[in-house]
């Protein structure tokens, strides 16, 4: 079977995507069909075709910005969304344009900025913004009782903005949660209270941005942090007296996996590919060039750069694994699809969109915490 480096080798610009209004591109969200969503900083969610990029449809309705979208996976017509304007939203993408079909509150008081479906689709999870300088709250609502279904919150295991909320590929019971605090925590929801749900807490000495799973059993957590620190923890390793870490640094821009020597400007995210039994870390230039690289014990090693496709910050990306694509978007306001061998169709010289005027995104200075509360792993 060819590699993961020739399959990636052979990326190459397909297709290309602008919308008609300026607008950063967020989040990315692929259907088991043949959709793709996207978040935009104008509040909007745009549905392409994943082969043509054409749009499809679009949703308004938040009122805020959004912080993710998420395709169910046993029921691949339903997309949810998470946003500020304190809301969970579910929409059936066989009618674009319509109000959502279901909505998920929780305190008037709480504003969104991660969210995440269980891998059983009944299972919905949000974290909130930190409130009175001092609280921030896991929200969990099941997705099968009607009026919302809110079952409760989890409301001391971090205390700044929780960034990022990630379920278990396979354990519909297993949660990490990250937060601008440092911490990344891993429950196990079966166990119902909070305190005895904790089952590690990893220490990322800085604001956590992404969290994702990986490994052969999905045990692996790489946490992503916003002054671009990356760690690697092997949550196998909890009932033994081997550490946790396999590979961390402080600044992954100066790590040097580039052939010319240098280190990227910034980290996109990763992604457990699962085909290849690789771990996924997208980083990129200023200039909007990425750099597919490996991540593993030794640190990055470079799979593959792209050229001459985005203009600037990229936000992110993903990975289609049964047609072996790969789909980014970014602050330029391009979405691009790329292919094995791919020829863009379009025509015309690639210009940034990016405008400080027409982008406003609501953003704030992510600190640095001392952490007094005791681990329960490091």
């Amino acid at each position: 079977m060819e590699g993961l480096e020739e399959k990636l080798r052979g990326l190459s610009i397909a297709r290309r995507s602008r919308p008609e209004e300026p607008t950063y591109l967020l989040d990315l969200a692929l259907q088991s069909t043949d959709l793709l969503a996207v978040s935009c900083s104008n509040f909007t969610i745009h549905l392409h075709n994943k082969d043509t990029l054409n749009l499809a449809g679009r949703y308004q309705g938040h009122s805020g910005p959004l912080c993710g979208v998420t395709f169910a996976h046993t029921s691949p017509n339903l997309l949810y969304s998470g946003s500020a304007d304190g809301t969970v939203r579910a929409w059936d993408v066989r009618r674009p344009g319509t109000a959502a079909t279901q909505m998920f509150k929780s305190d008037p008081s709480h504003s969104y900025c991660s969210f995440d479906l269980s891998c059983s689709d009944t299972l919905l999870c949000a974290g909130t913004e930190q409130l009175n300088g001092e609280d921030s709250f896991l929200v969990f609502w099941d997705t099968r009782k009607p009026g919302g279904g809110l079952l409760g919150v989890y409301s001391e295991s971090h205390s700044d903005d929780i960034t990022q909320v990630r379920f278990h590929p396979r354990d519909k019971d297993r949660l990490a949660s990250g937060s601008t605090d440092g911490l990344v925590n891993v429950f196990d929801l079966s166990q119902g209270a909070e305190e005895e749900a904790l089952l590690a807490t990893c220490n990322s000495d800085s604001s956590a941005s992404s969290v994702c799973w990986g490994g052969a059993d999905f045990t692996q957590l790489l946490c992503l942090s916003h002054d671009e620190g990356l760690h690697l923890w092997d949550l196998g390793q909890l009932d033994t007296n081997e550490p946790l870490t396999i590979f961390s640094t402080s600044d992954a821009r100066s790590l040097t996996p580039l052939s010319d020597g240098a280190g990227v400007d910034y980290l996109v995210g990763g992604r457990w590919l699962e085909g290849a039994q690789k771990l996924l870390v997208i980083g990129g230039k200023n200039s909007g060039d990425l750099h597919l690289m490996e991540c593993d014990d030794e640190g990055l090693h470079l799979l593959r750069s792209l050229e001459h496709g985005h203009t600037s910050t990229v936000r992110c990306f993903l990975w289609d694994a049964a047609e072996e694509t790969l789909v980014t978007g970014g602050e330029d306001a391009q979405l691009l699809l790329w292919t094995s061998g791919g020829e863009e169709l379009t025509t015309g010289k690639r210009e940034s969109m990016k405008s400080d005027s027409a982008l406003r995104l609501k953003s704030r200075p992510h600190k640095k915490h001392g952490y007094q509360r005791g681990k329960k792993a490091t």
